[in-house]
């Protein structure tokens, strides 16, 4: 059973399930599915946030209980309530819940010298928050806390995604290069030189892990990210080939110049690289996909999602986390001084 099925990981997953052999029930608010998936693809409507409909849901039981969007300890205890009809899960946490030796983390990234200086690659037993309700770093640190502690009822592997991208995503960084292509902006600010990398991660990758993961039940927690992090800059160009077109980068050393010039969604000051060597140990995982082979349709997504439309409609959550993305008036001023 997989939940949130008709999500942007959950879309892929559900195929890469059902390719694989499992018959799988496709569980989703709405319950819909998606025209990729096999016809033997079972679906069924659930809010998760229901605890009587999602138990309904399980009915009998399944093998594996597949889990896109739980958010914090309260969505741990739904799912060990049902251990005794669920072999076991897989569960989409994030690479926000690590924090450093410093004790920095995501959460501490605005206060001066606040961004986590992590080690290179990231291993999955670096350090982690401590759970609260405070953000939503904490509250998946929450979720893991109490997944891992009830191991024994439900094994859960644990899938620290890093930035996801593919179609379907509501909070796509790409977009940040794709507007400005279509709006002819042959210019753009990078901060930190270009330099700044934070590992993607590739829905068909997380699919290929969820798919193992449900082969081979453990309890673990493990990186969920692409064989490649290339840096901000490396990510404009490959954008612009996909889109035919031909910009310059305007690098400058170190943050942001002013208010709403060159901080992109990936730009931070120290690199986020996680390791992969556990999954590929423990589950023999190899990828299936790299970061520039999947753009494509990660690009023509947005193209769709953005024709006729305002991008702050297109695109609310965007708006709301990263603030004005496309202030070119401020752009022009800072680059003409």
């Amino acid at each position: 059973m997989v939940i949130g099925a008709t999500g942007q990981i959950g879309r892929v997953a559900v195929g890469a399930l059902a390719t694989d052999g499992w018959e799988v029930t496709a569980v989703s608010r709405g319950g819909g599915r998606d025209e990729s998936w096999p016809d033997g693809v079972r679906t069924a409507r659930a809010d998760r946030a229901d605890d009587s409909a999602l138990a309904a849901a399980v009915g009998d039981g399944c093998d594996v209980l597949v889990d896109m969007v739980a958010y914090g300890p309260e969505h741990a205890r739904q799912l060990t309530s049902l251990a005794g009809r669920v072999g076991s899960a897989v569960v989409v946490s994030s690479v926000s819940v690590y924090e450093d030796d410093m004790g920095r983390n995501f959460d501490t990234q605005e206060q001066p010298d606040g961004f986590p200086e992590y080690p290179v690659p990231l291993p999955e037993d670096q350090r982690t928050i401590a759970p609260s309700e405070t953000s939503y770093s904490t509250r998946k640190a929450g979720l893991e806390r109490e997944l891992l502690a009830a191991a024994d009822e439900l094994p859960t592997t644990l899938l620290r995604a890093g930035a996801i991208h593919g179609p379907h995503c509501r909070t796509p960084r790409e977009l940040y290069f794709v507007k400005r292509n279509l709006d002819g902006r042959r210019r753009r600010v990078l901060a930190y030189g270009g330099q700044s990398r934070f590992h993607p991660a590739s829905v068909h990758n997380i699919a290929e892990l969820v798919r193992l993961a449900a082969r081979k039940p453990g309890a673990r927690a493990l990186n969920a990210v692409d064989p490649d992090a290339p840096t901000v800059a490396e990510i404009a160009v490959a954008v612009d080939a996909v889109m035919g077109v031909e910009s310059e980068s305007v690098l400058v050393d170190g943050p942001a110049p002013a208010e709403n010039v060159g901080d992109t969604p990936w730009s931070v000051p120290h690199p986020v690289v996680c390791d992969m060597a556990a999954a590929e140990r423990e589950l023999g995982y190899r990828a299936v996909a790299r970061y520039a082979e999947t753009l494509p349709d990660t690009v023509a997504w947005i193209e769709r999602q953005l024709a006729g439309r305002d991008w702050r409609e297109a695109y609310p959550k965007m708006f709301q986390n990263y603030g004005d993305l496309f202030d070119y008036a401020a752009e022009d001023a800072w680059l003409r001084a």
